[in-house]
């Protein structure tokens, strides 16, 4: 499963530099706008809920295939959301770089762009178009190409989730010394999801460092053991896209109503 997504990525890279070379994009840095700093929004006090706006995944089919963007994630930052995860992959998830602008426009939450990163091709193309932060899947890139593309991304002032499904590739996250480590629950061979995941790799975690569990999540039950095993923030998608108030399913996991949670407070 996983390596055909990444065909598809790099398939997609060279189809949009042939239509607009890195070099145009590098020039188009120097508009970006204010810094949003990703990491900073998910080590505040209390659990971070980072709201993903996606149409449709390989596994769940359609979610919301007519999801406004910006109606979509004013409503996760007005429930109290600390950042914002938007899909860019149109063939698997219905997502754009489009999406990607709109949802910089709509709000002030900090934004991680989360894709297939294969290229630093689209680390640039993520920094004009709004992302503050990118996904890079370890199962998804080699030592080198891992390393090469986070000090990339650090150099654009990007920060980067890094992300893992198993002890090996934990291990591989440390020594590249992110400081923003995701737990994916979801193996992307399989496409199983087991919770458990977390929670067995979070003993492996060395304090410091920023922990965001990832898939399989819809409940406040959940979000609240996750926290209490020290995880810093939870990734979600489908629980929300799926609500038909995303805004209330918000508050609902976050607290934002109870005053609870500090870093929700107006």
């Amino acid at each position: 499963m996983i390596e055909q997504l990444i065909s598809v990525a790099r398939e997609g890279v060279e189809e949009r530099r042939g239509q607009v070379p890195q070099a145009d994009l590098e020039t188009r840095l120097s508009a970006r706008g204010e810094d949003r700093p990703f990491r900073e929004a998910l080590v505040r006090p209390g659990l971070s809920l980072i709201a993903e706006f996606k149409r449709r995944s390989p596994s769940a089919g359609d979610i919301s295939a007519g999801a406004i963007v910006g109606e979509q994630v004013q409503a996760y930052e007005r429930g109290g959301a600390a950042a914002l995860s938007v899909l860019t992959d149109e063939r698997h998830f219905g997502g754009s770089l489009a999406d990607l602008r709109d949802a910089m426009a709509a709000c002030d939450l900090p934004i991680l762009r989360k894709d297939f990163i294969v290229d630093p091709y689209q680390l640039y193309e993520a920094a004009v178009n709004g992302a503050d932060a990118v996904l890079l899947i370890v199962r998804a890139l080699d030592d080198a190409a891992l390393e090469s593309m986070y000090v990339e991304a650090r150099g654009l002032d990007l920060d980067c989730l890094v992300e893992v499904h198993d002890d090996e590739e934990l291990q591989r996250a440390l020594e590249l010394d992110a400081d923003v480590i995701g737990i994916n629950n979801r193996d992307l061979d399989s496409g199983t999801v087991d919770i458990a995941t977390t929670y067995e790799l979070m003993p492996d975690v060395p304090a410091g460092k920023t922990v965001v569990a990832e898939s399989g999540i819809s409940s406040r039950a959940e979000l609240d053991e996750l926290e209490r095993v020290g995880v810093d923030a939870v990734l979600m998608g489908e629980a929300l896209m799926g609500s038909a108030d995303p805004e209330a399913k918000v508050r609902e996991l976050t607290g934002h109503d109870e005053g609870t949670r500090e870093h929700h407070l107006p």
